[in-house]
């Protein structure tokens, strides 16, 4: 028994922060507090003591005032108020979410008493099913918000069954929405090559910085605050591969740090821009500018092509990878997905279908196939 605890406690390592451990096997800080007896763990996403140091405060600050409220409302009253000022702090304690995310979910709260006016000030015990379904029958708006903001009250109602208030929780019953995919409307290579020009010929101030901008996320599939947050110190041109970190605080999307192959596009622009800037240091960003919408809608107005965004260009680098013989589980890590490919398959399921049709079509049992005669599929065209 001593020699299994002496190996348990062997993966945390003290730090010099109280109340700070950190877990030697991913390297991670970890915070680690008692409240009212019970000890709480509670990864803070970071390895950077710093980071790690102000987020402590927020933790245990939010961990203590969740339980001096529950022990508050153990076996009295507590109106939806109550529970959603709980909730709120631990939004705001949960080092685990992106800032973007805890603004989103504030955006459902706002959405979910401006919908319920009378919600607020109600007794959390006499919430009833029918309450919750009448107020989705009446809130009118797309999938997407509909299932987050029902979600978002979810959470909040979990409260009241967690603080023993009630015993079930009445916004489980009402169903949320399917979400239907939309159609990608992708430019064809030769079609991103006259759109690419066409932003440059504009030759404004930010022309070629959009330009440049436009290739570097097609070419390497960045969500927009990954692509302007790589400095030429993650380019490793020896490798042909470029480190994604993400934004130093808030780091990726996952969280995760990532490496993403040069493809032979991508090697031609870095090659010139350092060619064009060679007096910059290691540390200095890769793109000058952090974002390339405008020209992006411009230049496809101009053309008569359907309107991209930043992320359409992540699309059209995960399409063209496909296209090119990649398999799906792998443009699914280049992407920085954690699902194994399971989102990738639902995105662009249909295009290992399409290439399986066409190779089907290899397939013959004649005597002589006429291999000769067969015609590859041509590029398609999503316009």
């Amino acid at each position: 028994m001593k020699t299994r605890q002496t190996e348990s406690e062997s993966v945390w390592q003290k730090t010099p922060v109280p109340n700070l451990v950190r877990y030697v096997p991913s390297g991670n800080l970890f915070a680690r507090v008692r409240v009212k007896g019970k000890l709480i763990r509670r990864s803070l996403q970071t390895k950077s003591l710093s980071v790690a140091r102000l987020r402590l405060g927020d933790f245990e600050k939010a961990e203590r005032q969740m339980a001096e409220h529950a022990t508050a409302f153990v076996g009295g009253k507590m109106t939806f108020a109550d529970a959603l000022a709980i909730y709120r702090q631990r939004l705001q304690g949960d080092a685990s979410l992106k800032p973007r995310t805890k603004a989103h979910r504030e955006e459902r709260i706002r959405v979910i008493l401006k919908t319920w006016p009378t919600l607020e000030k109600m007794d959390a015990r006499r919430i009833t099913k029918q309450d919750c379904l009448v107020w989705a029958a009446g809130y009118a708006t797309s999938p997407v918000n509909f299932n987050k903001t029902v979600q978002t009250l979810r959470s909040i109602l979990e409260i009241v069954t967690e603080a023993g208030i009630r015993y079930d929780n009445p916004a489980r019953f009402i169903k949320t929405m399917k979400v239907r995919l939309k159609p990608l409307q992708l430019p064809s290579r030769t079609q991103f090559q006259a759109l690419v020009q066409s932003v440059r010929a504009v030759n404004k101030r930010f022309s070629n910085g959009a330009a440049d901008l436009i290739e570097f996320l097609a070419y390497g599939g960045y969500r927009k605050s990954e692509a302007q947050n790589i400095r030429w110190s993650d380019c490793d041109f020896e490798r042909g591969e470029i480190l994604v970190r993400g934004d130093e605080i808030t780091g990726t999307k996952n969280w995760t740090v990532r490496t993403v192959p040069m493809i032979p596009g991508m090697r031609r622009l870095l090659e010139r821009l350092k060619t064009e800037r060679p007096e910059e240091s290691a540390a200095a960003r890769v793109m000058h500018v952090a974002e390339c919408n405008g020209s992006l809608a411009n230049a496809c107005k101009r053309l008569g092509l359907p309107r991209i965004t930043h992320h359409d260009l992540r699309h059209l680098f995960a399409t063209t990878c496909i296209e090119s013989g990649v398999d799906i589980p792998t443009v699914s890590r280049w992407l920085g997905h954690k699902d194994g490919g399971a989102l990738a398959m639902k995105v662009y399921g249909h295009l290992r279908d399409q290439h399986s049709a066409d190779m089907a079509q290899r397939v013959s049992f004649d005597t002589a196939p006429q291999t000769a005669n067969f015609v590859g599929p041509e590029e398609p065209s999503r316009t």
